[in-house]
């Protein structure tokens, strides 16, 4: 079997409402034709084989970039067999090292491609992914939904769901406190305070020890993922469980996190963090630091969803899928079949290979208009008053006698 194609398919996805969706800014203030807001894309690739066997993946990252990527990747990989996936991966990882760093295009590309071939060789062998992966260590998926406010987090509750992370920055503490109150304490919380450019460590440090009182399953992204030494520094000065890693890729981005034991929970995302083969090696290498695994998709597509429940349910330390349960309504309609909740869970797919096809023409309805935006607005709040036009990377929190309330 070799391969004679590599096609891709971009469309600009709608954004989920901002009830459900764990920002304070929005995700979905830009407004395009077709009634779209945000500036969220999805990226799927299709590698074709001569036996008619055809494998589906996706791309995350900077999807429009991506794409020409995936372009300059293709002669590579022509008359290979799409079976030998690691020796793939380690000639797509070679063939772009003199660019500089992998990040998140490269990353993200080879990401696509090698989730395709895991599909592809999961067909040709009629067994899911998760066979090929070591087996099944459960048969449904736990995963947290999305609420900012406690009228969303009761919906979440009412169905069933058992977990929830809010977001942003802007007040963070009695956000906490207010969800806290309406679920109670069954329910799991987490919160995702996003990274730059809200909080320095010494002000995440504070944050996260106000935060101690309500028993959180994590806090996400505290500060800058480049400043590992202020993870350590939170680390060294609170006691909350600390998540990270969804802007790193491969195994070599997410290492230090994780061998400095920076982190209780790592988070690849399922779209650009190098593809399956790296995302068990990640799995592999937390496990062994008894840290457990979420893979990121707050933003992704139903493709990588599907690539990440083959995951977890191989992996040891696969604690929690996340996902956006109000989405953009054309979701449902991009995959065939597309995976649904029940109770809180999803059942692990057991159909050959990833278990899912794109719809090509759905996609085709929905042509890319934008791929990038400032990630909050001004009334979000989470730069500090005044500041919002001037987009920092970096920033204390001003007005700290409010910011911190007293527990």
């Amino acid at each position: 079997m070799k391969i004679v194609d590599i096609k891709t398919f971009l469309m600009h996805a709608g954004a989920p409402s901002l009830k459900s969706w764990a920002s304070d800014g929005s995700f979905g203030t830009q407004h395009f034709s077709k009634n779209l807001t945000g500036s969220r894309n999805w990226l799927f690739v299709k590698v074709v084989t001569d036996e008619g066997i055809t494998g589906i993946g996706e791309c995350s990252g900077w999807p429009r970039v991506i794409r020409t990527a995936i372009e300059d990747l293709k002669p590579l990989l022509l008359g290979e067999d799409p079976t030998h996936i690691e020796r793939l991966w380690q000639k797509m990882q070679i063939a772009i090292m003199g660019h500089g760093m992998t990040g998140v295009v490269g990353a993200g590309a080879m990401t696509g491609i090698d989730m395709a071939l895991w599909d592809i060789k999961g067909k040709a062998l009629n067994t899911p992914v998760w066979n090929l992966l070591g087996g099944k260590l459960r048969d449904k998926i736990r995963i947290y939904g999305h609420a900012n406010t406690p009228e969303t987090a009761l919906s979440l509750k009412q169905r069933g769901i058992t977990a929830l992370k809010c977001g942003g920055v802007s007040d963070p503490v009695r956000k906490v406190a207010a969800l806290r109150e309406a679920v109670g304490a069954e329910m799991d919380i987490a919160i995702d305070l996003h990274g730059p450019p809200w909080l320095t460590p010494a002000d995440a440090t504070q944050v996260c020890r106000a935060l101690e009182p309500y028993r959180m399953m994590w806090v996400e992204d505290p500060i800058a993922p480049d400043n590992l030494d202020g993870y350590a520094r939170i680390r060294d000065h609170s006691s909350v469980t600390l998540a990270a890693g969804e802007r790193m890729a491969t195994i070599f981005g997410e290492r230090e996190l994780i061998e400095r034991d920076l982190i209780d929970v790592v988070q690849p995302d399922t779209g650009r963090a190098g593809g399956i083969t790296q995302m068990k090696k990640i799995a592999a290498m937390a496990e062994a630091h008894h840290i457990m695994l979420a893979p990121h998709s707050g933003s992704l597509g139903p493709v990588a969803e599907y690539a990440a429940l083959h995951l977890l349910a191989s992996c040891p330390n696969g604690l929690v899928l996340e996902r956006i349960e109000d989405d953009w309504d054309g979701r449902a309609k991009t995959v065939i079949p597309h995976p649904v909740s029940r109770d809180g869970y999803i059942d692990v797919p057991d159909r050959p290979g990833l278990g899912v096809e794109i719809d090509e023409d759905f996609i085709a309805q929905w042509p890319s208009e934008m791929n990038v935006s400032i990630p909050v607005t001004e009334a979000a709040g989470s730069y500090a008053e005044g500041s919002f036009r001037e987009h920092v990377y970096v920033q204390t929190r001003w007005k700290r006698g409010v910011y911190f309330p007293e527990n």
